[in-house]
């Protein structure tokens, strides 16, 4: 089970003081007046006062699910190697560089969709669990014990979603529900092997839906079900027995259960557990440009609201983005008439859509909106796309700008052109144009934005700046219409050039 740590408060409510009103004929009485909410506590239909006979049904379709690793540690030099006491400590073989392997085991649960046995359970449940380990085995144990070595068919990492399957017939099986129909404060099951402990059933409400985890496709429905390391992979059922989510992950400080559990919803889930049954492997839409959040510092600089749409900080040459005309700068408001927000980021509205699809992307440019159309391309693989998006480290303090320049009295900042052999040091093309950072002042909002010395700034408020004659003017702008200072910045990291953000910084007299 994938969990995270987190250190939560609590808000203590309280001064609440009983009063007694009269209500004469036909007012308005209080939510929660004595006898009514008896009135709608019962049961809805298919909603028992028990559990117990929805669990009955339910349980054998529930499965444990075990892997076998099997794990290759680098093997320590023989300190004693060359002595006479080499013989007694490990010293036969040579004594380093070489590696043993030494066995692992995994535990998680999970789900039969059809009666000729295909599983549901989570891709992190089958993964190796550590750095050199591989998967040897994957055995599912029924509820009535019975054991099959299962075969992996498809696994998504993206959605944390794999599809084993076993040899067989006529196996106790379970459906996908609708979760778009789940609303907060619903009754939930959930069925699943915790901390070894299998068929443990617990019950809870669903506390929220559409919370955003780390993934760029995280969307899950939270619950206060106990869920424990061991429940991954497991169903979520509704009161009528449908699978409204599979359980993944849990927010914990200490690892177990603290009432904060999340579930990948059905309608996420089933249209991407239907490819891998089908041996297709999950294919998303891809634009081709680096996305960056509009922060209530850059909203400032361009006069536009905060949380809504994301900047364009780079545009990959070839790709969708590029050759439909997105440009930096841009700001995307929506996605097919879809709002781009912070619960709906701009990848995960755009991974939505199969590649090969038109959509119109809503971009406000240069203050004005327009509609661009752009046929979407098929996104990389997670480790291509890391390879595309190194980040700088932020760690190394600035330096403080010479006395006399005029820019630190404002922007904080000391500049000059960039030419091509600066360029060239700095693992940049000889053609990139701009102003190399010379030194910034540590008591700057450029300093707390981490720009630093070596840094490029390419444009000020979306206009090229070449030397600090341009970009003082734009300072100047900036200052004269009480704003921040909108910057085009390409990092330098410890290997070259990464891609360029914007940056918005307070300049002086703000």
């Amino acid at each position: 089970m994938r969990y995270a740590y987190a250190i939560t408060s609590a808000l203590l409510l309280g001064g609440a003081a009983a009063t007694l009103t009269l209500n004469p004929s036909g007012a308005q009485t209080a939510q929660n007046e004595p006898g009514a909410i008896n009135a709608i506590s019962a049961p809805r239909a298919g909603a028992p006062m028990s559990f117990a006979d929805m669990v009955a049904r339910l349980s054998p379709a529930v499965v444990n699910i075990s892997t076998t690793q099997r794990i290759t540690v680098q093997q320590q030099a023989n300190p004693f190697q060359g002595t006479p006491l080499e013989q007694f400590f490990g010293g036969r073989g040579g004594g380093g560089g070489g590696g043993r392997t030494q066995e692992a085991q995994s535990l998680g649960s999970g789900f039969l969709i059809s009666n000729d046995g295909y599983i549901v359970t989570n891709n992190h449940v089958v993964s190796a669990g550590a750095e050199g380990a591989t998967v040897e085995s994957i055995t599912v144990t029924l509820a009535d014990q019975k054991e099959y070595k299962a075969k992996l068919i498809g696994r998504d990492a993206l959605s944390d979603l794999a599809v084993l399957k076993i040899d067989g017939a006529n196996f106790p099986f379970v459906r996908f529900g609708d979760s778009r129909q789940a609303r907060v404060g619903d009754w939930v099951v959930t069925i699943g092997n915790p901390l070894g402990q299998s068929g443990t059933v617990t019950a809870g409400i669903i506390s929220a839906l559409n919370r955003v985890g780390q993934g760029p496709y995280d969307r899950f429905i939270q619950t206060d079900a106990a869920i424990n390391r061991g429940n991954s992979g497991g169903p979520m059922f509704d009161m009528q027995g449908n699978v409204i989510g599979i359980n993944s992950q849990i927010l914990s400080p200490t690892g177990g259960n603290i009432g904060i559990g999340f579930a990948i919803p059905a309608e996420q889930a089933k249209p991407i557990v239907d490819k891998l049954m089908k041996g297709q492997s999950v294919a998303r839409g891809y634009l081709g440009l680096g996305p960056q959040p509009v922060s209530e510092d850059i909203a400032n600089a361009l006069g536009i609201q905060k949380d809504r749409g994301e900047i364009v900080r780079s545009v990959t040459p070839g790709e969708p983005a590029s050759r439909a005309g997105v440009r930096v700068g841009d700001v995307i408001l929506a996605i097919n008439g879809k709002e781009v927000t912070a619960q709906q980021s701009l990848t995960y509205l755009v991974g939505l859509e199969s590649p090969g699809s038109r959509v119109t992307l809503d971009v406000l440019r240069d203050g004005r909106r327009q509609q661009i159309p752009v046929t979407l391309g098929t996104r990389p693989s997670e480790e291509q796309l890391l390879a595309q998006d190194e980040r700088f480290d932020p760690n190394e303090a600035p330096k403080s700008p010479p006395a006399n320049d005029s820019l630190s009295a404002t922007a904080g900042i000391a500049v000059q052109p960039l030419n091509p052999s600066i360029a060239r040091q700095l693992g940049l093309e000889a053609t990139t144009r701009g102003v190399v950072i010379l030194a910034v002042d540590p008591n700057s909002d450029a300093a707390a934005k981490q720009l630093r010395r070596g840094f490029v700034i390419l444009s000020a408020d979306r206009q090229p700046v070449t030397s600090s004659a341009e970009l003082a003017r734009a300072v100047a702008a900036a200052r004269a219409a009480k704003r921040k200072l909108l910057l085009q910045v390409q990092p330098i990291g410890p290997g070259g050039s990464v891609p360029p953000a914007f940056v918005a910084i307070a300049v002086d007299n703000q």
